[in-house]
């Protein structure tokens, strides 16, 4: 159970051309919700397997997993005429994310070992998928001031090419720091959980 993952979904622009003179203004819209799939069993092994069987399933890796992050970009950019100049007036960028997490139903059928062990694996996959969210709205607010940030063209063409690759540059970091992020959550698993259990063991004995 050391593989998290996230779904993904296209970051879509649509650009409309106005010819308002007002200061150009900017925006980010996110939006979260948490969803839960139930798991039973009353061991590590029937959890393990209620995990493997029912978690979300990801396209990007083929399997499923202990919980997930579904994450859609999408939202509005409006031109001006600036002089003879085409410029950015408005730009709304949204944010989707779903975060998809197990809840175990036999939690008090288990020992109180199993479930203390359930308590710090189901708080690290929260913490985890919540991470995940995180990345997207930091990279949803940069897209937002990178996009306000380009200069005026001669014709609104040009500006519409400037956005694409902003736009794409921003999905490529984005995309770039989420494995990241998961590439070391997956080496750490072991020592963070041992650390948590360690944690939470004396905490009880106190």
């Amino acid at each position: 159970m050391t593989s998290y993952s996230r779904l993904w979904a296209t970051l879509v622009l649509s650009a409309l051309t106005g010819l308002s003179p007002n200061a150009a203004q900017s925006e980010t819209i996110v939006r979260k919700s948490i969803s839960y799939f139930q798991i039973g069993g009353t061991t590590a092994a029937d959890l393990d397997d209620e995990l493997a069987r029912k978690g979300p399933f990801t396209q990007a890796t083929g399997s499923r997993h202990p919980g997930a992050t579904q994450i859609r970009f999408g939202g509005d950019l409006t031109y001006t005429k600036r002089g003879t100049r085409c410029a950015v007036e408005a730009a709304t960028v949204t944010l989707d994310t779903k975060i998809i997490l197990p809840r175990w139903k036999n939690r008090k059928r288990a020992t109180a070992e199993m479930a203390m062990i359930w308590d710090a694996l189901s708080a690290d996959i929260k913490r985890h998928e919540e991470r995940h969210a995180e990345i997207a709205r930091q990279h949803a607010k940069l897209l937002e001031t990178r996009l306000m940030k380009l200069r005026p063209e001669r014709d609104c063409d040009r500006l519409q090419a400037k956005v694409s690759a902003v736009t794409d540059e921003v999905t490529r970091a984005h995309d770039a720091a989420q494995m990241k992020f998961d590439r070391i959550e997956s080496r750490n698993f072991e020592d963070r959980m041992l650390r948590i259990l360690r944690h939470r063991s004396g905490a009880r004995q106190n």
